[in-house]
This record gives C-alpha cells, sequence and structure tokens, in this order.
C-alpha cells in the first residue's frame, strides 16, 4: 500500500467514525510563548485540554506535521544513525474533547490496525501504565481489562512512567498512555528472543507505532496532580513507522516516503545506498533533513542566527556537512532535493508547491554561505594545527571554531585525525556544558500554578472597539526569569489590551483600581487562548472592579504602521509584481518591518513608486471596512489574502482599505487619512528570494522630517551658506579630490626614494635576497613597490611593517620561484607573524598582508621574519 493510500484510509477511517478531519497546523508555531515548533498533534489543541476554549467538535482526526530537534523531544542527533527517527515526521492522530475515553480508543485503534490495514496481530504488544507509588498512581487496570478483549495477556505489558505516562510538560494535561508495538523481525529472530523483551529496548525493528494517552490529570506547579474536570482522548501515531509495517519493510528509509529523496540523492552525488554504512547515513541524514527544512520554509520560519531560525538553520547545515564529508560535494546541491519532495506530497500538502521557489533559494543560499564557512573553518584548524606545540588540540580552542564559526565538532575531529592529531574531547565537552548552562539559566522560566479568582468560560477581546473598560482579574500567576526577574501575568474576564500577534506587538497601559491605585500592564501575550497581562506587581485588592486603560499614542500609532503594511503589501504587488507574498513583519509603535517573496532587490525608482503608491492611498482617505465573522472559504472567494504560515478558523476577520482586503487580527485606523504619510527608510536581503522593507508612518514619521529639517540647518551653518549647499559640497568633493591625487602622487615620489635605500639593504642569506624592514608608507604604495621589486628579484622575501593611526600593517612579498622551491607560502608566514602584532591576515602564497592593534610587537616581527628562510 502506497504511502498516500495509507494516510487517506487513516483519515477515512475515523471521518466514518464521526471524527471531523482537520487540516495540519503550521509546522512553526507563531502564537505560543512556550514552543518554538509543533513537535506533537496535541499542540493545537492545547487550549481544548486546559479548559481555556470549547471545540466546535468534540471528535477531531488529521495528520500533523510535527520537528523534533530541541527541549524535550530532541531527536537530531539520531537521525541518519538508525532508521527510524526523525526530525520532521507526520503525526497521524484522533482525538475527543469530553467524548469517547479508552473503550474507544482502544477498540478503534485494534480495528483500523488489525481488519483494515490488515496488521498481523501475532505480530502486536500493546503497554499499560503500571502505576506509580510516590505519585500515588494505581496501575491502569481499565486499560488492561479492555485490551484483554482483543489480545492475549501475554502480550499486554507493564509500562513505567517514563515510557507509559504522557505529560506535556512540566506542568498542565497529563495521563496514562498505553502504546501499540509491533514486532517486524523474521520468524527465525522471533524464536530465539521473544518480542515483549525487546519492547521498549530501542530495537530497531522492535517499534512503537502508536501512542494511545487518556488525558485525565493536570500537573501543578508543585507536580501534584488534579483530576481534569473532562476526560479526553489524544493519540498519535508514527506515519513514517506505520508505512514501514504495511510496506514490509526494516526501515522507514526503505519506504516510498523516502525512496524518492534517496533515488535523487543517488543520482545527484553519484553514491549508492545500501552498500556503505558512512554514505548511508549521509544520505539518511540529507533524506530526513530537506523535508524538514522546506516545510519550515513554507511556513514561514528562514533560517537565521537565532531562535526558530536558528534550529532550521542548523538542520540545514547538518546537512551539508554529511554531503560535504562523506559524499564530497563541495558544491550546492540540496536544494535540488525539493522537486523530489515537491512532487510527492503536494497533494497531502499543498504549501509545497505554492512555496517551492521560495524553498529552493533558500536552501541554495544556505548551503552557499556555509560552504563558505566551512572553507573558513578549515583555514582556522590549519593555524590551529600549525600553531599547536603537541598532537593533541585543545577542546577550548575547538569549541571557538564550534561555536563563532559554525564549524562541526565532528568534523574537526576528523580532519585532525587525518592529520595525525586527536582532539581533546573532554575539554570541547567542558566548554560546551559551560554554554548550554548558560543558555538554560538565560531561558529558564518558572511558572507558578495559576490562582483562580473568578470563574470565567472564556476571555473577551474588546480592544477593536474600546481603548478603556472596567474589568475584573480572573486569574494570575507569578513567572520569573532571569531576563526579565519576578512578574505577575493577568487575565481579566473581558480585556481591551490586544496580545501580540500576526507581527504586531501587544498592548501597554495600566490598571487603576478604585482608590487610585495604578498596576502597569507592561505587555500583552497570547497564550493557549488566554490573554495575558503582564505586571511587576499585583493589585492590592485582587477582587477589586478596575478600570483598565491601553496607551492610547502607542496603539495609535502601532495601528497606523500596521494598516501601513497592508498598503505596504498592496504597494510592492503592484508595482513588482503579483508574485509578491508576505514572509514575516513586525508592527511597532516607531516603525514597521515587512518581508516579502522578490528575487531581486528593489531600486531606488521601484521604492519611489511604493512609497508614493502608499501614501497615494493616505491622500485618498479611505475609510476602514472590517467584518469579523466572515467564512473562510468567503473571504477567500471575494479576494482577501491569506498568510502562507498562519492557521486560520472557521470564521475570520477581514480588513479592507480600498482593493486591499487581508484576512488580519490586528488594530487599525478607522480612516487612511490617520496614517498621515509613510517613509520608506531601508531596503535589503534577509535570505534568497526574500527582501525587507523596514517604514515608518504617522508619528515617526513626523519625527522623521523634523530630524532631516534640523539637520539640513546644520548642514548649512557648517557650510557657512544659506541656500544652494549642493553647489559647496561639490567644491569641497573636487577640492579633496585633488588634494588625494597630490597625496598619491608625493607617496610614489617618496616610495621611489625608498625603493633605491631598500634595493641597497637586500641581504643574501641562503641564495634568498632578504629584507625584513619598517617603512612610512601606505598599504598601496608598499604593495606596488613589492612588485616592482619582485620583477627585478627572482630570489626575494621581503617583508614590510608599517604603522598608521595605532595600526601596525604587515606586507610580505615572496618570488613565486621561491615559494615553488622552498615550500614557503606568505599567507602563512603574515598569519603567523600577525599574533605578534596582535592581529591576523591572509592572502596569496607569493604575496599577502595582516593588521594588528599592537605596534609595539613590530620589532618582534622584523627580527623574527629572517627564520623562515634560515
Amino acid at each position: 500500500m502506497q504511502s498516500q493510500e495509507i494516510r487517506k484510509q487513516f483519515l477515512a477511517f475515523f471521518e466514518n467514525k464521526k471524527h471531523t478531519i482537520v487540516p495540519s497546523a503550521p509546522m512553526v508555531i507563531k502564537d505560543d510563548p512556550t514552543l518554538m515548533f509543533t513537535n506533537a498533534g496535541m499542540n493545537q489543541f492545547k487550549e481544548f485540554f486546559l479548559g481555556n476554549k470549547k471545540p466546535k467538535n468534540s471528535r477531531v482526526t488529521d495528520t500533523q506535521k510535527c520537528l523534533r530537534v530541541s527541549g524535550k523531544h530532541n531527536d537530531l542527533e539520531e537521525v541518519g544513525k538508525d532508521t527510524y527517527h526523525h526530525t520532521m515526521f507526520e503525526m497521524l492522530g484522533n482525538w475527543s474533547f469530553g467524548d469517547y475515553f479508552k473503550k474507544e480508543a482502544i477498540q478503534w485503534a485494534w480495528e483500523l490496525l488489525t481488519e483494515v490495514f490488515k496488521v498481523d496481530k501475532d505480530m502486536l504488544y500493546v503497554t499499560i501504565f503500571e502505576g506509580d507509588e510516590k505519585e500515588g498512581l494505581q496501575r491502569d487496570t481499565e486499560a488492561y481489562d479492555i485490551w484483554k478483549e482483543f489480545i492475549s495477556e501475554d502480550r499486554i505489558l507493564n509500562g513505567n512512567k517514563k515510557d507509559n505516562f504522557w505529560e506535556m510538560g512540566e506542568q498542565g494535561p497529563c495521563g496514562p498512555c498505553s502504546e501499540i508495538h509491533v514486532d517486524i523481525r523474521s520468524a527465525e529472530e522471533k524464536a530465539k528472543v521473544p518480542g515483549k523483551d525487546l519492547v521498549n529496548k530501542d530495537h530497531p525493528e522492535v517499534i512503537e507505532v502508536w501512542n494511545l494517552v487518556f488525558i485525565q490529570f493536570n500537573r501543578k506547579a508543585d507536580s501534584s496532580l488534579e483530576e481534569l474536570p473532562a476526560q479526553h482522548i489524544d493519540t498519535g501515531m508514527g506515519f513514517e513507522r506505520l508505512c514501514m509495517v504495511l510496506q514490509n519493510k526494516k526501515s522507514n528509509y526503505d519506504t516510498d516516503v523516502f525512496t524518492p529523496l534517496i533515488r535523487e540523492i543517488e543520482t545527484i552525488t553519484n553514491s549508492k545506498y545500501g552498500k556503505e554504512e558512512e554514505i548511508d547515513i549521509a544520505i539518511r541524514v540529507i533524506a530526513d533533513h530537506v523535508r524538514a527544512v522546506s516545510f519550515a520554509i513554507a511556513d514561514g520560519q528562514l533560517p537565521s542566527n537565532t531562535g526558530a531560525g536558528y534550529v532550521i538553520r542548523r538542520i540545514l547545515r547538518r546537512a551539508i556537512r554529511y554531503g560535504f564529508t562523506f559524499l564530497n560535494e563541495k558544491e550546492p546541491f540540496i536544494y535540488k532535493l525539493v522537486d523530489t519532495l515537491e512532487n510527492q506530497m503536494h497533494e497531502a500538502f499543498p504549501e509545497l508547491r505554492s512555496q517551492k521557489g521560495i524553498i529552493e533559494n533558500v536552501i541554495k543560499e544556505e548551503e552557499h554561505s556555509f560552504l563558505r564557512t566551512l572553507d573558513q573553518g578549515l583555514q582556522l584548524l590549519d593555524n590551529v594545527i600549525a600553531g599547536s606545540k603537541s598532537k593533541t588540540i585543545s577542546g577550548k580552542k575547538a569549541f571557538e571554531l564550534y561555536d563563532t564559526y559554525g564549524f562541526p565538532i565532528d568534523l574537526t575531529a576528523l580532519i585532525l585525525s587525518e592529520k595525525g592529531f586527536e582532539l581533546d574531547t573532554e575539554s570541547f565537552d567542558v566548554e560546551l556544558q559551560k554554554q548550554k548552562e548558560r543558555s538554560r539559566k538565560a531561558t529558564k522560566i518558572e511558572t507558578g500554578d495559576w490562582h483562580e479568582l473568578i470563574e470565567d468560560d472564556e476571555e473577551e477581546f474588546v480592544g477593536y472597539d474600546m481603548l478603556q473598560t472596567k474589568v475584573k482579574i480572573t486569574r494570575y500567576r507569578k513567572v520569573t526569569s532571569k531576563k526579565d526577574g519576578e512578574m505577575y501575568q493577568l487575565v481579566f474576564n473581558l480585556t481591551p489590551f490586544y496580545p501580540e500577534g500576526g507581527g504586531q506587538v501587544g498592548d501597554k497601559g495600566y490598571l487603576e483600581a478604585p482608590n487610585g491605585d495604578v498596576t502597569y500592564i507592561l505587555d500583552t501575550k497570547k497564550e493557549n487562548n488566554l490573554i495575558i497581562h503582564y505586571t511587576r506587581n499585583l493589585p492590592v485588592n485582587l477582587n477589586a472592579t478596575f478600570e483598565a486603560v491601553v496607551d492610547l499614542d502607542s496603539r495609535n500609532n502601532t495601528a497606523a504602521n500596521h494598516t501601513a503594511t497592508h498598503l505596504l503589501h498592496q504597494g510592492l504587488r503592484t508595482v513588482l509584481g503579483t508574485h509578491v507574498e508576505q514572509k514575516g513583519s513586525l508592527v511597532k509603535a516607531d516603525y514597521l518591518r515587512f518581508d516579502f517573496s522578490h528575487y531581486a532587490k528593489v531600486t531606488t525608482d521601484e521604492l519611489k513608486q511604493v512609497e508614493e503608491f502608499v501614501n497615494a492611498r493616505i491622500r485618498e482617505q479611505l475609510p476602514l471596512e472590517e467584518n469579523r465573522n466572515i467564512p473562510y472559504q468567503q473571504a477567500l472567494n471575494e479576494g482577501a489574502v491569506a498568510l502562507f504560515g498562519e492557521k486560520y478558523g472557521d470564521t475570520v476577520r477581514t480588513i479592507k482599505f480600498g482593493e486591499s482586503m487581508e484576512l488580519c487580527g490586528g488594530t487599525h485606523v478607522k480612516n487612511t487619512a490617520d496614517i498621515w504619510h509613510f517613509v520608506i527608510t531601508s531596503e535589503s536581503a534577509v535570505a534568497a528570494g526574500v527582501r525587507r522593507i523596514e517604514a515608518i508612518s504617522a508619528e515617526g514619521a513626523k519625527q522623521y522630517f523634523e530630524s532631516q529639517s534640523e539637520a539640513y540647518d546644520k548642514v548649512l551653518a557648517v557650510l557657512k551658506t544659506k541656500n544652494d549647499p549642493i553647489k559647496v559640497i561639490t567644491s569641497l568633493q573636487e577640492e579633496n579630490m585633488a588634494l588625494k591625487k597630490e597625496i598619491e602622487a608625493l607617496q610614489k615620489e617618496k616610495a621611489k626614494g625608498l625603493k633605491q635605500e631598500i634595493r641597497n639593504g637586500l641581504e643574501d642569506v641562503n641564495g634568498v635576497k632578504f629584507l625584513a624592514q619598517k617603512v612610512d608608507l601606505d598599504q598601496a604604495a608598499l604593495k606596488d613597490m613589492a612588485f616592482e621589486l619582485g620583477s627585478e628579484f627572482k630570489n626575494l622575501f621581503a617583508l614590510f611593517a608599517s604603522e598608521n593611526n595605532g595600526k601596525a600593517m604587515l606586507t610580505c612579498y615572496i618570488s613565486k620561484e621561491l615559494v615553488a622551491e622552498k615550500e614557503l607560502n606568505a599567507g602563512q608566514v603574515v598569519r603567523e607573524l600577525g599574533k605578534l602584532i596582535q592581529g591576523g591576515g591572509g592572502g596569496q602564497p607569493f604575496f599577502a598582508t595582516a593588521g594588528g592593534k599592537n605596534p609595539g610587537g613590530i620589532p618582534e616581527v622584523l627580527e623574527k621574519a629572517k627564520t623562515y628562510i634560515l
């Protein structure tokens, strides 16, 4: 059975059991501060489990794209080395929100596996929670008794808390689970060792295929458990593992989920899968990682140096490194696999087709960039080896390469081994652990339990219509982090404060108590459908009725910038073409940032056209046309622009200004005239095929023009003119150019005089014309003189040192004949001598330069230069 059919049959089975099929949520999470990526099928349903929102459907089913590379679920280093771990994978699931429970979940799982998919019952084992005395939890006899109806008791195994008690995190919904394991070993192997002895023992052919989670508890901050008011079902079946079982394979990578990619890698790299373990691992790594990176980019997450973007960059670089080291690929090639992936999976995940161009371009540019980094790292590693006094290389030095330049530690160890050196891995591990500890302390957040003050079904947001209203605090909790210290999170029965989302920052403001006391709201975010308000202190009387007041100026300027992003999006599509799509945004009170797909730098003329387009819409005084509850498909049919990587509900909010219409939950001006004016301040590249515009409007634009006017007045004062500063500046530039030419001529004359003096100072050392001297010339003149001397002497070794503005410079010239005969290298010479002036440099074997901040080291440099020819 082909993988596409397996996916369809799973969904159809549960649809027949009255489940609603829902689409996969984006793999990249944008509205949950506790997670970077969707790492389990239940992530998009957290608010239902927590009771913060009532589900429209009590039974749903889906296939969810997941990524596990950080935090509790971190499989990255296992990927490729075995046959069943992955970074990106699909999680097939069925869900019950307070509807059915263990009996139906177990019965349907067995029916689907054994009757629909025809899995041999003798291949299956199940586990149940054995209980935990410390937690006061009993054995899950209910699940055991249900399983007895379907499978022999000797195949129902007890599982400990680690394997059979599922938890969302350190706090939150949790409960016992029942895993279904499959034994795909040969009959001979089964005869030797029973499958039950290998369950949960990391055997590659006795694996968990489905986990049925019975969510019935809530884990509190003090680690205690309390019963949830409703019981839920959360199941997750690994799609890739299921395909392996149903296609009678011994490895996930042998299924049709991966074989098209593996065949393409073989073709591109002229390698063969299944012959050598190192090559097999490399091919598996690349096949897995290109999926993870492609889906992340399709969901709007570009590789970067921070946060989720860094994780994606790290995954891609791991794939590049394996191709570089084991498949001998020194040029970009991974981007070529996107076409195969798109052809294979676009039916289930159409975003791969619509975003294919962006995915290919971003991956290709990242490959180019990291391959340059690898070249640089190889040079730096050569320097480390050259400077080492022993055959053991310090782990601290290797960590610098890893931490500063992203040079993989396993590649460092491999190269050192090939050159007869070894790496002090213990000291490397010490440095790595220090870094992890610093990072952990910096990001660790201690979150207390919610203190419930008032029962409230669902918090109401009223901030579209009012910026001030009376509220009651329904719950609060304390959070502590190294970055922000001790803070409190407050939830109200209703709120005018907009929570961070859709690129827009959260509102600030204050709560005013009846007695006039004020508590400042420092930020507003959304977590699991709760709008959370951050404060430094709790109000004295938590049960009072407060006046909640949003900062008016900040909100108005933010709204102006948000509306400006919509008009900017429309302007870019008008001027550059309809291929332009929004790839990200940041909307603050003082400026806006807008990322979009485009394959070339936006010209000055195009930027002017876009800017004028937006300002024309402002002058037209277009009124806001808002619809808060329109069916999603109807909104699209009416021309609303939806953003890839965003999750939309059944009904959406549309924002329309003239011809601009987008799905958006942010705050906006009532009329485009409120924006006042729009100014683009910069345009730059974010990634291949993605550009960024930064701009200002409203108060930011006013301040910009005021500062420009003030700067202009200062220029006039400096130039001592009242009008036409251009004429004065042009005159100064011409005068400056003339003086530069005069200085260059004087330098050349000076060099001519020095040349004869230097020629007379040449020494004959071991058949080499040698000179090491400090001279008072600039770099250009030094280079000219070095090459002139080199044309006269075919055995020249010259090292010049100079000092300028407190900095030292070294210039080394070695005749090409000497480079060949004596294996001398000017680049290596300046790199080593550059350390004496607290600097470094490089260049070609016959000519190189170095710079440093310690001119005091020049005498030692000149003294040591001769040692290279002795």
